[in-house]
């Protein structure tokens, strides 16, 4: 499994084989060996691979390390953040607006 993890956090941060075992201070065939579940990465290239953002406890456990601020979201309000964060850029003004307008039009209802 953790070679299965270690694989999807490389392709999730867009690297290639050789390019992801680099950071690792590991040869390509050392990663394709972690990948297939042969062999594990040592603490200190699990440490290294953190510095690139790869979510070691993830990596290790499966259970992802949430980002700060996000243990305090509702299941309903972390949908909306990732709904967000995979918008165009011109769809994240939009939305950006239309909450702004609805809050507004909220605090004007409360104070009214």
């Amino acid at each position: 499994m953790i070679g299965i993890r270690i694989k999807e956090e490389r392709e999730r941060l867009g690297h290639t084989q050789p390019v992801f075992a680099e950071f690792a201070s590991a040869k390509k065939r050392t990663l394709i060996d972690w990948e297939k579940g042969v062999s594990s990465p040592t603490a200190v290239q699990l440490s290294a691979l953190s510095e690139i953002g790869v979510d070691v406890m993830y990596v290790l456990t499966g259970q992802r390390i949430p980002l700060p601020g996000e243990l305090l979201l509702k299941p309903d309000e972390a949908a909306l953040l990732d709904n967000y964060r995979h918008s165009p850029d011109a769809q994240k003004d939009l939305l950006k607006a239309t909450s702004a307008a609805f809050a507004q039009q909220n605090n004007a209802s409360k104070s009214a």
